[in-house]
């Protein structure tokens, strides 16, 4: 038996709870480990370091308020961000990270408070899925010059955002043995999904523009990433979100595109396309989206039709 606790123990060592008054970076190292996405842990990271600034107080010192303290602490933090005119997302994005440290503190007996009473701002979601028509994506795609390497990546790059609505970070995390040209799929690994993939279908001209790209790149090891950076400096690195939002950015100005374009913006204008193009199949589009809810593509739906401007317009030809 006692050996038994001894190697359970010699097991587990990695995993021994830090005193409250010990280690602080270990107690907000451990809560960013529980955080799948890099991008969620590079984002909460910076916000913790935000707030933490802001406030001028170690995380330890905060961890240490009593429930009363923390929350007029906290509610004074949002107001400021209010005053200072960030956008709601923005302070919505930051309290949550707060609040999920200190839940993850409370759990492990590092504090002695929950923040369940501060609440984040009203958000209307999905107010503004505008994004641009298919005659200006083929603008866009026109404008790409497909005799350099550069170009025949993004050409293939801006083909895949669009003809599958793909979020970026679903792109970027893709790898070269993800894709099948002959089953004419790629899987993908989608947004909360963990570590969950699921396959997708590919239009024929996406199939060829992957094509195009992986044999002008000369890559053949599975393991690399589908869209890689061509810089010398990067050569082969894997595309991180932020390089997939400047080329997305930097080719739809190249057009002539004066809105500022992104990939979720492509993502937007493509569930519109579909649902334009299918009649307002929700059901159908969905299957594209891959949104959890019907709600959300219907959202799109009344956007795209306008209703309210039909109804002021017939009110305005009343008077």
């Amino acid at each position: 038996m006692t050996d038994n606790v001894v190697l359970l123990n010699s097991r587990l060592s990695h995993l021994t709870p830090v005193p409250p008054s010990t280690d602080w970076g270990r107690v907000l190292a451990d809560w960013l480990a529980t955080k799948r996405s890099h991008h969620t842990r590079r984002v909460y990271r910076r916000d913790i370091d935000n707030f933490l600034s802001d406030i001028d107080m170690e995380l330890g010192k905060f961890l240490s308020l009593d429930r009363h303290g923390a929350y007029a602490l906290v509610s004074r933090y949002k107001g400021e961000l209010i005053q200072k005119g960030l956008k709601s997302a923005t302070i919505n994005r930051r309290l949550a990270a707060i609040k999920s440290l200190v839940s993850f503190s409370y759990n492990c007996g590092h504090c002695d408070f929950m923040l369940e009473s501060v609440k984040g701002e009203k958000l209307s979601a999905y107010r503004d899925t505008t994004g641009v028509d298919p005659e200006t994506f083929k603008r866009v795609l026109g404008g790409i010059d497909r005799g350099t390497l550069k170009g025949i990546r993004d050409y293939a790059l801006m083909m895949l955002l669009w003809s599958n609505a793909l979020r970026r970070s679903e792109v970027s995390k893709a790898s070269i043995a993800d894709f099948d040209p002959v089953a004419k799929t790629l899987r993908i690994f989608g947004k909360g999904k963990g570590n969950q993939s699921e396959i997708i279908s590919l239009g024929i001209g996406t199939v060829t523009a992957i094509e195009s790209w992986l044999t002008a790149r000369g890559e053949v090891n599975p393991d690399k990433s589908l869209f890689c950076s061509i810089n010398p400096g990067y050569r082969d690195g894997r595309l991180s979100t932020q390089g997939i939002y400047d080329i997305v950015k930097s080719r739809c100005q190249d057009a002539g595109i004066t809105k500022v374009m992104s990939p979720h913006r492509i993502r937007h204008s493509s569930i519109t396309a579909a649902l334009e193009a299918t009649g307002g199949d929700v059901r159908r589009v969905q299957k594209l989206s891959r949104h959890s809810s019907l709600n959300t593509l219907l959202i799109y739906d009344d956007n795209r039709k306008n209703h309210q401007g039909e109804v002021t317009d017939l009110l305005d030809s009343l008077i």
